[in-house]
């Protein structure tokens, strides 16, 4: 089985929320009820980082969700290109003090896997892909 779902959101804080809403009807749908969770909070970190990090002003993001037979793939497609001079979007490992900046760290911590590349004619690509098995007791 191979489906795809995605859905373009408006550049504001509300649609962080609107997204992880967005990524339960199609798990439902595709009877992944048991990952759903990892999948909402890894689509809700990529779309807070699209916001904060790589929105052109009046732009907004694209939240995609597709599975296939052995995998969810997760995406959030932002307007920002790379400068000149800019740093690949890294995991971060904060200190206990600092109150942001772990986005990524949980999603890593989630994923099997994730990326970021470069998306013609701009922006940029996040993707990651969380385990679709249960955590064992």
């Amino acid at each position: 089985m191979s489906e795809v779902m995605q859905k373009y959101f408006d550049a504001k804080p509300e649609s962080v929320d609107l997204a992880r809403e967005f990524a339960t009807s199609p798990l439902t749908a595709w009877g992944l009820d048991g990952p759903a969770e990892d999948n909402r909070l890894c689509i809700s970190e990529l779309a807070s980082n699209a916001l904060a990090h790589g929105s052109e002003p009046g732009h907004g993001f694209l939240a995609r969700l597709a599975v296939d037979d052995d995998f969810v793939r997760v995406e959030v497609h932002d307007s920002r290109s790379r400068r000149c001079g800019d740093q690949r979007p890294q995991v971060h490992h904060p200190t206990s003090s600092e109150t942001s900046g772990r986005g990524l760290l949980i999603v890593e911590t989630l994923a099997d896997g994730w990326g970021v590349e470069d998306r013609q004619p701009l922006g940029k690509r996040f993707k990651a892909v969380p385990a679709l098995r249960e955590a064992a007791c």
